[in-house]
């Protein structure tokens, strides 16, 4: 099994979630979260004043997949997510040693 993590652009997820379930993905958690990367925030202007913002507001994908289906979510995620800019974010690729499910007690892959 491996966890994929994705940090994308808050417009793009409601694309890339029924792109991942098109391909069979069941589930995935979804945080709001910011931060920064190269780009080192971005200058807004609020009432004539420029004001910089260190942290970028984006989108966290939290999934579990079975390891034959993790190169498939990163490479529907990469596509999906791509604008071509600054800021497209990151996939990050996890093993996962198991996993169960609390209310059947199941584990392993029958858990995801």
């Amino acid at each position: 099994m491996k966890k994929i993590e994705a940090i994308i652009k808050p417009f793009k997820l409601d694309d890339v979630k029924d792109a991942l379930n098109r391909i069979g993905v069941a589930g995935m958690t979804v945080s709001e979260v910011k931060g920064f990367g190269r780009q080192r925030g971005h200058k807004e202007i609020y009432r004539g004043a420029e004001y910089q913002t260190d942290f970028v507001p984006k989108v966290k994908i939290d999934l579990v997949v079975e390891s034959d289906l993790a190169d498939k979510v990163i490479s529907t995620i990469s596509e999906i997510a791509n604008t071509g800019s600054v800021g497209d974010g990151k996939i990050f690729v996890m093993a996962i040693e198991d996993a169960y499910r609390i209310r059947t007690g199941e584990s392993g892959n029958d858990a995801i």
